[in-house]
């Protein structure tokens, strides 16, 4: 959505509302963006500073890292942002957002903002067994069978090596 900003010669705020679709984003090898992302704010301008503050809601489709159970993750982002068209404008305390001209694209704003909001990694609950690293069962809904006490391959010769000391005591 293209916000004007010559409407702010008539008034000293623009509201606005808008929604994005970002089911073709890839993010971390999948399409989680499936649902669509709603944002909505207002550029103001305060004694010919302009600044966008509003907020950016959508639904996160992942699955836990543990047990690949699908997840739905709500995600939001409030923005307080300053707009400037000059490039030499950077503040230590705001985030600055160069325009050119009078006009700017409310996407280029609350997407990044949004993709900033995700996590490397959700869980299903914080104490998810996971699934078994031999037969695949999801350890949060039942035991598997497979005899999961099997040890690293990496430390099979220490392995042998206490094998052949058991009946010794040394």
């Amino acid at each position: 959505m293209k916000i004007d900003l010559r409407k702010l010669a008539y008034s000293d705020t623009i509201p606005f509302s808008g929604t994005a679709d970002l089911s073709d984003e890839t993010l971390y090898g999948a399409k989680p963006f499936q649902s669509p992302v709603t944002y909505s704010g207002t550029v103001t301008n305060q004694l010919d500073v302009l600044r966008l503050t509003g907020e950016v809601k959508t639904t996160y489709h992942t699955c836990c890292a543990r047990c690949l159970k699908p997840l739905q993750i709500p995600l939001s982002a409030d923005l307080d942002v300053v707009l400037s068209r000059n490039a030499a404008d950077e503040g230590e305390e705001e985030e600055v957002f160069h325009i050119e001209g009078n006009e700017f694209e409310a996407e280029d704003i609350f997407v990044p903002a949004l993709i900033l909001q995700v996590d490397m990694i959700y869980l299903c609950r914080q104490d998810c067994k996971g699934l078994c690293p031999s037969c695949g069962c999801n350890l949060n809904e039942s035991v598997c069978s497979c005899g999961s006490k099997q040890a690293d391959p990496r430390m099979a010769v220490l392995a042998k090596l206490l094998e052949g000391n058991e009946g010794r005591q040394d």
